[in-house]
């Protein structure tokens, strides 16, 4: 039987020693690889692998806060890769089956596909439920979003109303707030900004752009791919394919 197999990891390099190392284990078949969190998601909604090498430190999502959002309908055994120790307890306690603590030799890779093997063996119903109750207590406690944000500039504080905000921009561990024609610089990261914002109202459309979908006015596909977005002060953004799906979730209608 050969096991539909993920490598999430955003280290190219790291990505390439795993294939290299899976390419001689005849049943464990890699079906494709991801490089951040966002990615992992719809790939995994996708692909329904049975097996997840999964990298702890990763953008948009870490690997943690991808197991919490994945789907129960039948979740996959999971190894977890990591370079810092601290990850390795927090792996065991989110039932992982294993963790690999970069760089790792051959032989301790060997010992993980043993431990992998054992655990695909595992009866489906058990196992499911296991994997079940595992998501169960990873997944996160609703966060209540906020109404404004506040900003410091010089010796002011100013209150910015989230229902003014046009777009986001990622600045590095900063935001830049577009507000019609003024702009503000907040000292948040765009994933921290995007988990205190409504859900339903702004999305993710690029790395380093989130959006008010109300803003937009039309969306036009480009020949690599992505979207053209553009909102009502004319500004254009790119929507990546890797945002598309949650844009298409925030306006609940295909694109």
């Amino acid at each position: 039987m050969t096991v539909r197999t993920l490598i999430v990891d955003d280290e190219p390099l790291a990505r390439e020693r795993l294939r290299m190392l899976l390419a001689s284990e005849a049943d464990l078949h890699p079906v494709a690889e991801c490089g951040d969190g966002q990615e992992a998601l719809e790939v995994l909604a996708r692909e329904r692998p049975a097996l997840v090498f999964l990298d702890v430190e990763m953008p948009e999502r870490d690997g943690f806060g991808v197991l919490a959002e994945v789907g129960q309908g039948a979740p996959p055994v999971v190894v977890f890769v990591t370079a810092w120790p601290q990850h390795a307890l927090r792996a065991f306690d989110a039932a992982a089956v294993d963790y690999l603590l970069k760089p790792f030799t051959v032989e301790r890779f060997r010992r993980t596909l043993m431990r992998v093997r054992e655990r695909l063996a595992t009866p489906p119903g058990d196992l499911r439920r296991q994997l079940q109750r595992m998501f169960q207590e990873l997944r996160p406690e609703p966060v209540p979003t906020t109404e404004r944000l506040v900003v410091k500039t010089g010796t002011r504080t100013l209150l910015v109303a989230v229902d003014d905000l046009d777009w986001v921009e990622s600045a590095g561990n900063y935001v830049t707030l577009h507000v019609g024609a003024q702009t503000h610089l907040l000292r948040e990261t765009m994933a921290e900004l995007e988990g205190r914002l409504p859900s339903r109202r702004f999305a993710r459309v690029h790395r380093s752009a989130l959006v008010n979908v109300d803003r937009i006015v039309s969306l036009s596909p480009t020949l690599s791919g992505d979207h053209r977005l553009v909102l009502r002060d004319g500004q254009e953004l790119t929507l990546s394919r890797t945002y598309r799906a949650r844009l298409e979730q925030v306006l609940g209608h295909p694109l």
